[in-house]
């Protein structure tokens, strides 16, 4: 019995080690809708909005001169799994205090994506809903956060749901499945993650602090009612959202490489230096790091997860309009 049973466990070996070495290749940080057709059942496809009811409604169309195009975002690619941006964001204790929007624990961010159906073995590709940089940016904090606990088979869908809608691909509007998922979160890996002192060690140093929010945050004109003042960490370097991505066919798409570098020569800003990213709350700040470290393949890119809520909350300094 003890020789059929351990027989038994190392078939079971060999069957997972032999699917794990058939998994498909990502063939990058951003996947097209047509590679994503031909390869839905072979990975994990997570669906982040920040809108639920829109993932189980069906989307509208209108049509001009003959051409039909997407008019409200409903619906979402067969087989995704629904992933609310409201929960991959928490409030947690950094010194004594309590900071909102920041990365969950190693425990409680396993929990979440397992609750969801993300399964263990299989390429995630994050899917945006695609309409603005921002909800590209939301994929990219959901990537970010999955790479800092271990994950490194991931990709961007370019374009989004609204790409995919407006690429007349075919959508579902049944809601998510609800099996539970077995993916496994590692301790987090911190050289993606930069802290408040950080930030401050790197100020006046040879590494980028890069700001990723609209210029009039930037230099001061305006700032967030949880930002407690306006302006930028002294050093930053702007890299607004609008250089970031840009609409084509209705959808929005991140750029080519050799476009970043193009645009990064006009900003003063350098695609090899050691750089940390930050916005209001590290969600912008997700779309800035993604940019550096997997487009630009810059493996020294850290992401200050608090940002500028976490730095004016603790009464940095910050410069700023007189």
């Amino acid at each position: 019995m003890k020789m059929l049973i351990k027989s038994a466990l190392i078939a079971a070996l060999v069957l997972v080690g032999s699917t794990a070495a058939q998994a498909i290749e990502l063939p990058g940080p951003v996947v097209s809708p047509q590679w994503l057709l031909q390869h839905q059942t072979e990975v994990n496809i997570v669906d982040v909005r920040s809108d639920p009811a829109s993932f189980t409604k069906a989307p509208a169309f209108t049509t001009e001169k003959g051409v039909k195009s997407l008019s409200t975002l409903g619906g979402h690619i067969p087989g995704a799994l629904f992933l609310d941006f409201g929960k991959v964001r928490v409030p947690r204790m950094v010194d004594a205090r309590e900071i909102n929007w920041m990365l969950p624990d190693q425990q409680a961010f396993q929990n979440l994506m397992r609750s969801i159906g993300v399964k263990a073995g299989l390429p995630t590709v994050i899917v945006p809903e695609g309409a603005s940089g921002a909800d590209l940016d939301m994929a990219a904090r959901v990537y970010w956060s999955m790479k800092v606990y271990g994950d490194d088979k991931l990709a961007l869908l370019d374009g989004g749901t609204t790409g995919w809608l407006q690429q007349g691909l075919a959508y579902n509007s049944a809601p998510a499945p609800s099996a539970e998922g077995n993916w496994v979160a590692t301790p987090a890996r911190m050289r993606y993650v930069a802290s408040s002192a950080d930030v401050a060690k790197a100020i006046g140093t040879k590494a980028q602090i890069v700001d990723a929010r609209p210029m009039p945050f930037y230099v001061g004109l305006v700032k967030k009612p949880n930002v407690g003042a306006a302006g930028h960490i002294k050093g930053a370097v702007n890299l607004p959202p609008e250089l970031r991505t840009t609409m084509a066919d209705g959808s929005e798409h991140y750029l080519k490489a050799n476009q970043y570098k193009a645009i990064f020569k006009h900003l003063d800003l350098n695609a090899a230096k050691p750089s940390i990213t930050y916005c209001n709350t590290g969600h912008l700040a997700a779309g800035a790091w993604f940019v550096l470290s997997e487009v630009l393949k810059n493996p020294h890119t850290r992401l200050y997860d608090g940002s500028m809520y976490e730095w004016t909350t603790e009464q940095r300094p910050v410069v700023g309009l007189p």
